[in-house]
């Protein structure tokens, strides 16, 4: 399957027609309902005092089942599916890359009974990764290096977008919209049409929405696949599986994963060794790096900040009140997902704790720009809208600058 890297960045998303083969359809979609009924046992074992018989199942607006926790040999189809040339090929043709690989597949599910519309967002957070101009430039000016999936397994309309809204951040017309009318339609919003088997892939900065989180039957499979060697770093570097759930699979299956978890580690190979040359002021060594972590010469400082991020987590996990704590408040700490949370902890036990105080205050200058500009343009931190207001990346501070600041 062929598509237009420029349709994507023009648009900030395609739809693609039979993008699961009519003849694999009856069978994939077999496979995952066996995962859907593995879950649920899971679920209902997992259940709080409090929770209905089926627990997370019964309680939850939108059912998601990520396929490393079920899925095994005799399920392969679920996750070979995400290797095929109609999803990984098409997504490393979008992103212009020589590797891509899956971070997430997940399944997202009809709810027991109706909860109605979500809210419209982008899956952002400029506060924790960087600031919305600096990420979509990054995109429209190199190329994407991260991109998402929905691919529904029955007939589906409950996607909605706001084309082109993922090089731009919020009107003032739509920030209005989302704090007074954040379930409806949006101006300039539209449904995603979507025949079983179809799929779309889209930037995830783009607005879109849920519309309809009814009871009824839903299964639409949720990839999402970032890129290796391609023009930029990656706004989401890390996997939502773990490389253990591949002993479960086929060799072909599992040495392909593998492969991936490889590409990761050379990619932490690429960072630890940068994050070494920022400890001894070895300006050039950190120049090579980022040239290695992000070849794309315009908006290298966009990928700067995503390390600034990966240090402050870091030096939190190297503190021993933290080291200490249960896994799920480990993972609190550094406001990560329970399932990605291994790979920064790995991270994490590449320096000591004073190496990490250390790589902190050498970005202590660019943490405080950063807040200068969340002071001036957030008003309430705890708002998801509010967030995205953080748009401007610091004037006036590149990387000849970041470095003159060690």
């Amino acid at each position: 399957m062929q598509v237009n890297p420029q349709q994507l960045l023009d648009d900030g998303y395609i739809i693609l027609r039979e993008v699961v083969p009519p003849a694999q359809l009856d069978e994939l979609r077999e496979c995952f309902e066996t995962l859907v009924e593995r879950q649920k046992v899971i679920w209902a074992e997992e259940r709080q005092p409090n929770d209905p018989p089926g627990g997370y199942w019964e309680t939850a607006a939108q059912p998601r089942v990520f396929f490393d926790g079920v899925a095994d040999e005799t399920t392969a189809k679920a996750v070979e599916f995400c290797l095929h040339e109609n999803t990984l090929g098409v997504s490393r043709q979008l992103m212009q890359a020589p590797e891509a690989s899956p971070t997430l597949m997940a399944l997202m599910c009809s709810p027991v009974r109706d909860h109605g519309p979500a809210s419209w967002h982008r899956d952002i957070d400029p506060v924790n990764q960087a600031p919305l101009r600096g990420m979509q430039m990054d995109v429209i000016d190199n190329a994407p290096a991260y991109v998402q999936w929905n691919i529904p397994l029955y007939d589906d309309n409950v996607f909605w977008v706001v084309p082109k809204s993922h090089k731009r951040p919020n009107t003032k017309a739509e920030n209005d919209h989302l704090a007074t009318k954040g379930r409806e339609p949006i101006p300039g919003g539209m449904p995603v049409e979507l025949n079983a088997g179809d799929g779309i892939v889209y930037i995830h900065m783009m607005l879109h929405w849920g519309s309809n989180y009814s009871a009824k039957l839903r299964r639409t499979v949720h990839l999402g696949y970032r890129s290796f060697g391609g023009p930029v770093y990656p706004l989401v570097n890390h996997f939502y599986w773990h490389p253990d759930f591949t002993n479960r699979m086929p060799q072909e299956t599992r040495e392909r994963f593998e492969h991936f978890y490889q590409l990761h580690e050379q990619q932490c190979d690429v960072i630890e060794a940068m994050f070494r040359a920022i400890l001894a002021k070895d300006g050039e060594a950190f120049r090579s790096g980022l040239a290695t972590l992000h070849p794309g010469e315009a908006w290298r400082m966009v990928c700067v900040v995503y390390l600034s991020k990966l240090v402050e987590k870091t030096r939190t996990l190297k503190q021993s009140d933290v080291a200490n704590l249960p896994l799920e408040e480990r993972v609190d700490a550094i406001s990560e997902h329970r399932l990605n949370f291994y790979l920064f902890e790995d991270f994490s036990r590449r320096f000591s704790a004073e190496e990490a105080d250390l790589l902190w205050n050498r970005f202590r200058t660019l943490y405080d720009k950063i807040q200068e500009e969340i002071d001036r343009s957030i008003p309430d931190l705890e708002s998801r809208q509010d967030r995205l207001l953080l748009t401007n990346m610091p004037a006036n501070f590149d990387v000849e600058d970041f470095i003159n600041s060690w």
